[in-house]
């Protein structure tokens, strides 16, 4: 059996804390050869779509052992985990992966709902379950949300690890200002919602594979921070899923499987559905830590099952 990840460069990865390396390492030990690439190497020949790729020995991260132009047809599965943001090169290697879908790889996840499900709009599916919300691109309208909510938080549709994500109240000086910015002249919808300020005891990644929750951590922000991600030095903690968050994944569970997101990663405050993340979740190392399983090798176990 054979998978080809597409990744960032490796320079860029840390296999320590990385979720991609960790799904490596457990492909391998179930004598999967790894492949990976970039979406810079993916090409189309006609209908065929190749990939220039490496084909390695993660554990100890990164043994090289051969290069080779494969087409895409060869490989049981392509996990596509290319960090955002989804710019038109990441919808365009989308695109070059759905003709591999076609000639029948698994592509996880699915390109069209990598396309389709942004991880601020895509959570829109489930507002009931969210926080009050509004996507919106004029200001007027922003700022009566941020009136009548008081406390809210702004978030660009295209960020990650909460990059760029600010906390205005409606009195904050400048609020008007900001939101130009951030807008970019009422030219961008932007994300606001109301603040949740049980955020300080965390927010919570959950990790839900073929529909079911398998492991989470939560995630408390650092000092003088509301943002509670990694990459921003969020501190994790072990955590388990409260009644209500079983209740939330459950719900999520037969659309997520219907639409072929198979990895997921969804974030929760105090009950309330914040992200749906679909591109590249994080957060398996964390989740092995703290449990001491090994939640990449049931992943593994779990896709070779429906290839």
């Amino acid at each position: 059996m054979k998978f080809l990840f597409v990744i960032d460069p490796v320079k860029n990865i840390n296999p320590e804390k990385d979720s991609s390396v960790a799904l490596m390492e457990a492909a391998s030990r179930r004598s999967i050869d790894v492949w990976i690439c970039t979406p810079q190497d993916l090409e189309a020949r006609g209908d065929e779509v190749w990939a220039s790729a490496k084909e390695i020995n993660s554990n100890p991260w990164l043994s090289i052992l051969k290069n080779e132009c494969l087409p895409l047809a060869e490989f049981n599965c392509i996990w596509m985990r290319k960090d955002p943001p989804v710019n038109e090169g990441y919808l365009y290697a989308t695109h070059l992966l759905e003709v591999a879908e076609r000639k029948g790889v698994k592509v996880i996840n699915k390109p069209s709902s990598l396309r389709a499900w942004n991880e601020k709009l895509g959570a829109l599916r489930f507002s009931h379950l969210m926080a009050p919300t509004l996507v919106a691109s004029k200001i007027n309208d922003l700022m009566n949300f941020a009136t009548i909510n008081e406390d809210v938080v702004v978030k660009p549709l295209g960020g990650k690890g909460g990059q760029g994500v600010i906390r205005v109240t409606n009195n904050s000086p400048c609020i008007r200002a900001m939101i130009e910015l951030i807008t970019c002249q009422e030219q961008l919808p932007v994300m606001m919602q109301k603040f949740i300020p049980e955020v300080s005891f965390g927010d919570k990644r959950i990790i839900i594979v073929n529909g079911q929750p398998l492991g989470a951590i939560n995630r408390i922000p650092k000092e003088g921070d509301f943002r509670s991600n990694l990459a921003l030095g969020g501190k994790p903690e072990k955590s388990n899923l409260s009644e209500k968050e079983k209740i939330i994944c459950k719900e999520l569970s037969v659309q997520l499987k219907n639409e072929g997101l198979f990895f997921v990663g969804i974030d929760v405050i105090n009950g309330m559905l914040s992200e749906i993340n679909v591109t590249s979740p994080t957060g398996l190392r964390e989740i092995e830590k703290f449990s001491n399983q090994s939640i990449s090798d049931e992943i593994i176990n779990k896709l070779i099952a429906i290839i």
